[in-house]
């Protein structure tokens, strides 16, 4: 289908600087498209991203848009960026003048010659992806993983072959173009639905309901592997035609997967069994549903029981999700930046309280209107000491811990002040952990900016010590 976009107008709706811009305009310039990139940032803000598509055919409109590129007069597609909102007017725009809005991935999805394997959740989708991967690739070291990761998916797909194995990360974004032009995996994962993102949406059923869209356009021969014990999920077993694949604690009636004293995959009847993981990643009951959806994902999608066995097995865990950096003095630091959304924050005390003798969390951050008294509780109910980093969503926090009588320290307006506060005070046997349980603008570009900055304030005390 790459033909089809030679000689057709094209603008790119927000470039960004996380990869999701620049694939999208490499992909349609390289074949034949038209194509004006327009962001409302500056130009020496992007940099990063226009080098990356430096001699390609592309016209530049940034610090601003144009109404023109929006409207028949100078486009045929609109390309919106994840980092759009859906009530743009500029996408309105579009609308009314009879333009196609797309993204990249209802370009990506008519276009892969494989069948795909798409994962989405609130929280545990990049977990759950990438352990996906790993199990894949042990079957077929072919494989490609990509999506909301950082991987443009068109950037690989020319090269897709139909036996080929795709595992893509679906954020609620993509899924939102995905559900407007009717489209939809082979296989399709939802791991959990939780309140998050509600800035973007008309409240938590909205959100919700965009997260089961992705299985609304699934047949009979195809899955859904979806998450028993969550009752926001659990709706989508009425909005679907494909096989239900449940995952739960207990074991289900028929085709699914559970975990008591090991992990338990049926499918078809026939049932494989495997040894719980150990791996910080994978525990707590959050883990073992991860362990659980990935196994059952891969198995419907043809996988063999060995490759299952030896994804989760040798699994390494995910650079900014539960991700253990190093233990300096017998505290071990953990870097869970992406928990922004309460639940995988309330996750994370979870598990690193079963696993360290003192908590101390490194929270707070941007406000996405999401509830953080989940967040709250968690913390009161558990021996947790907290420090907070400044955002607009801390002062609320700070609300919340005070009600509960619970004692912080902050908010730190840098992230190498609050590392060196939480590192004074912890003891060995401790754990320091950044658990926001918040978005990071403001102090950071994002939540990767903050994850690098909270290593490289941990590797600076490992210098300093001299322990490793």
């Amino acid at each position: 289908m790459s033909n089809d976009l030679a000689g057709v107008r094209f603008t790119v709706l927000g470039l960004g600087i996380l990869g999701g811009g620049v694939g999208v305009a490499k992909y349609l310039a390289s074949h034949g498209g038209i194509v004006t990139v327009t962001d409302m940032r500056p130009a020496d803000q992007l940099q990063s991203s226009i080098d990356q598509l430096a001699g390609l055919p592309i016209t530049y409109h940034l610090g601003g848009h144009i109404d023109a590129d929006f409207t028949s007069e100078n486009a045929d597609i609109v390309i919106r960026n994840p980092g759009v909102r859906r009530w743009s007017p500029y996408l309105k725009l579009a609308r009314e003048s009879g333009v196609r809005i797309d993204m990249e991935m209802s370009l990506f999805f008519p276009r892969c010659a494989a069948p795909i394997l798409g994962i989405t959740g609130t929280k545990g989708k990049t977990t759950v992806s990438t352990l996906t991967g790993d199990i894949m690739r042990a079957w077929r070291p072919n494989a490609i993983l990509a999506g909301n990761m950082g991987v443009s998916a068109l950037g690989v797909v020319d090269d897709i072959q139909p036996d080929q194995l795709v595992v893509i990360e679906l954020s609620s974004w993509q899924l939102e173009a995905l559900a407007e032009h009717k489209l939809g995996p082979h296989v399709a994962v939802i791991t959990n639905i939780s309140p998050d993102h509600l800035d973007a949406y008309d409240g938590f059923e909205d959100y919700a309901a965009t997260k089961r869209s992705i299985a609304h356009h699934l047949g009979a021969g195809d899955y859904l592997v979806y998450n028993a014990d969550d009752p926001d999920t659990a709706k989508v077993v009425h909005e679907t035609g494909a096989h239900l694949l449940p995952f739960q604690m207990t074991e289900p009636g028929g085709d699914g997967a559970w975990a008591d004293e090991a992990l338990h995959f049926r499918l078809n009847g026939v049932t494989l069994d495997l040894p719980l993981p150990t791996q910080l990643s994978l525990s707590g009951e959050q883990g073992l549903r991860n362990a659980l959806a990935a196994g059952l994902a891969s198995l419907a999608y043809g996988a063999p029981a060995s490759a299952v066995a030896t994804g989760i097995a040798g699994f390494k865990g995910v650079e900014n999700r539960m991700e253990e950096i190093v233990t300096i003095a017998g505290v071990m630091y953990v870097n869970d930046t992406s928990a922004t959304a309460p639940a995988a924050a309330v996750h994370a005390i979870d598990v690193l309280s079963q696993k360290a003798q003192v908590v101390h969390i490194i929270a707070g951050g941007a406000d996405k209107e999401t509830d953080l008294t989940p967040f709250a509780d968690a913390i009161a109910s558990h021996k947790v000491s907290v420090y907070l980093l400044d955002g607009t969503a801390t002062t609320i926090l700070m609300q919340l811990l005070d009600d509960r009588g619970v004692f912080y320290e902050g908010p730190y307006h840098s992230m190498a002040e609050v590392v060196d506060a939480a590192a004074s005070r912890a003891e060995a046997g401790d754990a320091i952990a950044l658990v926001p349980g918040c978005a990071s603008f403001g102090m950071f570009r994002n939540e990767f900016d903050r994850g690098n900055q909270f290593k490289d304030a941990v590797k600076h005390i490992q210098e300093s010590q001299g322990d490793n």
